[in-house]
């Protein structure tokens, strides 16, 4: 949020919609790291089902081959805090957008918290 004067440079980052629009065609270097509470106690695993955390950087919602970029965690029995980080390289048209998403599968409702981070930089 902006409250918290984070470093803010070039138009477009879009706070309210969570989305990065490219200002120009280009390549961009994203990052992005999220720590997350698990707002309820996690339950006794069931096997191997259900225990993965995915956090994705996809261009204009879609994450599939060659349009995001994708980190995957095992989320461990124990522990309250998870922290996942993603970053690469990606093409996007003026005017595309990029966003990150969470994949959970564990069975226990996440939140970010503050001190979690998103980037952008073009590279030309």
């Amino acid at each position: 949020p902006e409250r918290e004067e984070m470093f803010q440079r070039g138009p477009g980052l879009n706070l309210t919609s969570g989305q990065y629009t490219a200002p120009v065609a280009g390549f961009y270097s994203f990052s992005s790291t999220l720590h997350m509470a698990r707002r309820e106690p996690r339950r006794k695993r069931q096997g191997c089902r259900g225990s993965r955390l995915r956090v994705l950087i996809c261009v204009q919602s879609c994450c599939q081959h060659n349009s995001h970029l994708e980190s995957v965690s095992r989320l461990e029995s124990s522990g309250e805090l998870v922290t996942i980080s993603v970053t690469g390289t990606l093409y996007l048209q003026a005017g595309q957008y990029a966003s990150v998403f969470v994949d959970n599968t564990a069975g226990s409702p996440l939140t970010v918290q503050s001190g979690s981070d998103f980037s952008a930089v073009l590279l030309g």
